[in-house]
């Protein structure tokens, strides 16, 4: 376990928050707000008050929790089994006013000057906190250890307040290992840079924040949690990216009262670090069809699915007695096409050939016509199940001549591409040997989508319409995920550039007991965490025979789960359709009044992608 000897002053920070009377405070012409205390004899009043230590007492408990052999020079304090022991520590006082969502501080106007005891173990690490004042006597001192201690590093942090020019600040600078600062350093080109909005370490950065904390946190509080989380990460061997990854989920998560330990925060941070390393990859080399990916997966925006074949959309027509004629097919998805915000809440809609070749009001494609809205056009490519021989289960058709049509399909303007398996649940199925087929299919049809420069999107769908377990979904759903990557390895396709379309994990619809949106929450994120890799462009749900508010409230319980490595949201289709199909009837004069019926369910859906 690494040492690290902290130098810095520990605080003893009360926080009072005033009440909100506006007498308190004055205004000056600078919009700042300043507290008014007069001293006439008037009262102030603080409706609460929190005394919590400060200063390298943070440092040692970051440090602490990340596992590291932490002390503060010249104290007997302690952070042992998640406490700050402090007895017989020197302390200054600082004075924390907060009023809204403001702090301002009261501190000493005499500065303390930061002590240390000279160590009579070597420490791995000397760390010169954010809360250090030093002197030049200090610094002196530190840097005569080190020339005598040849294997102690040093990290120091240099804030607003030290002068970067004084001799006995440059000298510590260049003795530096890690140097942290909230000011820009000439002296050192590789340095950890926190900025108000951001971190920034060796080319990479993160933004972070305090505005949603209920905690009023200083800024002096947050600094010092972001450089101890950033030494104990680098420390420890993370990488840059994952370094202040760690540091601002300690930051935006902590409390007033504590930081977090490093299993947790690695936790939270997984996923989120995958997509900055996978953001910065296809940053600097990101072909035509990861940039289609990005892009069908921009955050807050779903896909359409408006490709039912023939025969799904006469049943539709079918049960409210319109024509199932080209005309109505075409005024029917125009309705979808020309709905007023589609691009604020849509990336991309997948058609059907028929309406690839149809126009809009306007004279134009279809396709084109949503490329003027900013709205990625796709289509479906597979034809149609059929019965494996001697079996009830499915395989899906479509390969023969599909580079030729996905050729033609390129020219008119359609950057992705659809095909779908269908698994049912009984006693006896889905089979390995349907699995296996089935994976091995939309494999083939992915390496022909990507050789004509076409995002495929692949579907593997366990069939809502079933008497099986939640747990059984459970089951199937990973055996097929597992199935299907292992196949897309073989073909080498580029995951960067694929989506993965899938049903969330939930009972069958004629399961007795059905799943609650928190339970299909739950498992859809765990088969997913598990089953699908990290590299993987998105991941969309189908609502497979959900009912509207169904999947929207399992939707949202998904993204509750989150996040994720990947961007996750829904490709509908009945779940954003039917209202509108119940509106229109079949007559364009309702047309207005099933674009409003669709649009509500979009503004639904998108809002859903937002954790809650």
């Amino acid at each position: 376990m690494q040492s690290v000897l902290i130098v810095g002053n520990v605080t003893k920070d009360v926080y009072l928050r005033l009440d909100n009377r506006s007498n308190n405070f004055e205004t000056d012409q600078n919009g700042v707000k300043w507290l008014d205390f007069g001293f006439n004899g008037s009262h102030h009043k603080y409706f609460s008050r929190i005394s919590i230590y400060g200063g390298a007492s943070i440092s040692l408990e970051v440090l602490s929790r990340f596992g590291l052999n932490a002390s503060i020079s010249g104290t007997p304090a302690t952070f042992l089994d998640g406490q700050f022991i402090a007895k017989d520590v020197h302390t200054t006082y600082r004075y924390i006013l907060c009023q809204d969502n403001n702090t301002s501080q009261l501190g000493p106007s005499e500065p303390t000057y930061t002590t240390w005891d000279i160590p009579t173990n070597n420490p791995d690490w000397i760390y010169l906190d954010s809360s250090a004042i030093i002197s030049p006597k200090l610094a002196t001192s530190i840097l005569d250890f080190l020339n005598l201690s040849r294997s102690t590093k040093l990290a120091l942090f240099v804030g607003k307040s030290a002068n970067q020019n004084a001799s006995h600040i440059r000298e510590l600078i260049e003795r530096a290992d890690i140097v942290i600062s909230d000011i820009m350093l000439e002296q050192k080109r590789d340095f950890v840079h926190i900025s108000g909005s951001h971190i920034e370490y060796m080319g990479r950065r993160v933004f972070w924040s305090l505005d949603d904390k209920k905690d009023l946190m200083t800024r002096l509080t947050a600094r010092l949690t972001i450089s101890a989380s950033i030494l104990g990460a680098l420390i420890l061997g993370k990488d840059p990216s994952e370094a202040l990854l760690l540091a601002r989920a300690n930051v935006q998560n902590s409390k007033l009262s504590s930081t977090s330990n490093l299993s947790t925060l690695e936790r939270d941070i997984a996923d989120d670090y995958y997509r900055v390393e996978n953001a910065n990859k296809k940053e600097n080399n990101m072909s035509e069809i990861e940039e289609t990916a990005a892009k069908l997966m921009a955050p807050g925006k779903g896909i359409l699915a408006a490709d039912e074949s023939g025969g799904s959309i006469h049943k539709k027509f079918e049960s409210m007695n319109i024509p199932d004629d080209e005309q109505h097919r075409r005024d029917y998805r125009n309705i979808f096409f020309t709905t007023p915000d589609l691009e604020k809440y849509v990336s991309g809609v997948i058609l059907f050939d028929e309406t690839a070749r149809q126009t809009a009001d306007n004279g134009k494609t279809f396709i084109e016509y949503l490329a003027d809205r900013g709205v990625i056009s796709g289509i479906k490519v597979d034809q149609g199940l059929v019965n494996f021989d001697d079996s009830d289960e499915k395989w899906t058709q479509g390969l023969e001549g599909l580079p030729e049509r996905l050729a033609e399909y390129y020219q008119m303007g359609a950057r992705f591409a659809k095909w779908r398996a269908a698994f049912e649940v009984t006693d006896h199925s889905p089979s390995q040997m349907a699995i296996q087929k089935n994976c091995e299919i939309l494999a083939d049809y992915a390496r022909d989508c990507q050789a004509a420069n076409i995002v495929p999107i692949v579907e593997p769908e366990l069939v809502y319409d079933g008497d099986y377990t939640i747990e059984r979904n459970i089951e199937y759903t990973g055996k097929i995920l597992d199935c299907l990557f292992a196949e897309l390895k073989k073909k080498n396709i580029n995951l960067a550039g694929c989506l993965l379309k899938v049903n969330m994990v939930l009972a069958g619809k004629r399961q007795e007991k059905q799943s609650t949106p928190a339970e299909v929450g739950r498992a859809t994120a765990q088969v997913l965490r598990e089953h699908v890799p990290r590299e993987l462009a998105g991941v969309v749900f189908l609502s497979g025979g959900q009912s509207v508010t169904q999947a929207t409230e399992n939707l949202q319980e998904v993204t509750n789960n989150g996040p994720f490595p990947w961007t996750v949201t829904f490709s509908y289709a009945r779940a954003l359709q039917d209202p509108a199909l119940k509106a229109w009837q079949g007559n364009n004069d309702n047309a207005d009044a099933a674009r409003g019926a669709f649009r509500e369910r979009l503004i639904a859906n998108a809002d859903a992608l937002k954790a809650k």
